[in-house]
């Protein structure tokens, strides 16, 4: 029985994987190996295991690294501490982060400096969420699903802001935000009159990435 393989357009990966995997390209081709990667640079084994196989070494703590070498972030981002560590321990740095991710750094950065709270709705275990969750020492809570919005303990709910993984769903995305901001505040001892500040006050940076989103369309088409 013949089958028909029928092939998603758009495929392949997200812009900010294709840059750092060029990033570690070129940084093979001017250093040689070993260059010491933190964390795989995308989850695609083929991919991962050509690296290894050209000289790449990929970790998951800076101790993996002998001072003096080179180490790439992946672009998944880091949190400040690996930035520091890095540092203290003389290890020559290429930052292959997203540039996504960069600037939804950059806002969690505005965003404290403005004494605002944050949500960060994404997944515990993914690097990504590390990565942003370390740009600041306390202030962050991170909602992995629409029952999580009842765990952060927020002080000022009119100044809370949130911002998301960059490759998450955004029906959970949406959900979440509308349980949080539009229904109720579900914190306890919050009185109703809070909500509508906090629907009003709450502010967020679109962190959403257009290309996995368009490529989980094409997936879905």
């Amino acid at each position: 029985m013949d089958k028909e393989i029928l092939l998603a357009q758009p495929r392949g990966f997200c812009a900010g994987v294709d840059r750092a995997i060029e990033i570690i390209k070129q940084t093979l081709a001017q250093f040689g190996a070993p260059i010491y990667v933190r964390h795989d640079i995308v989850h695609n084994a083929y991919v991962v295991n050509d690296l290894r196989n050209k000289g790449v070494i990929f970790i998951e703590e800076l101790n993996e690294v002998p001072s003096g070498n080179i180490v790439i972030f992946s672009a998944h981002g880091v949190p400040k501490v690996v930035v520091a560590e890095a540092a203290k321990r003389g290890l020559r740095v290429f930052d292959a982060t997203c540039p996504l991710v960069t600037k939804i750094h950059s806002e969690v950065a505005k965003m404290r400096s403005e004494g605002r709270e944050i949500v960060m709705i994404g997944h515990t275990v993914h690097p990504e969420v590390d990565g942003t969750m370390g740009q600041t020492n306390g202030g962050m809570y991170l909602v992995e699903t629409v029952a999580d919005v009842e765990n952060p303990q927020v002080k000022i709910p009119d100044m809370l802001a949130y911002v998301t993984q960059t490759t998450l769903s955004s029906d959970l995305k949406h959900a979440v935000v509308q349980m949080r901001f539009e229904q109720q505040p579900l914190l306890a001892g919050q009185q109703q009159k809070m909500l509508a500040a906090a629907a009003r006050q709450q502010r967020h940076t679109h962190s959403l990435c257009h290309h996995v989103s368009h490529l989980r369309g094409a997936r879905a088409r």
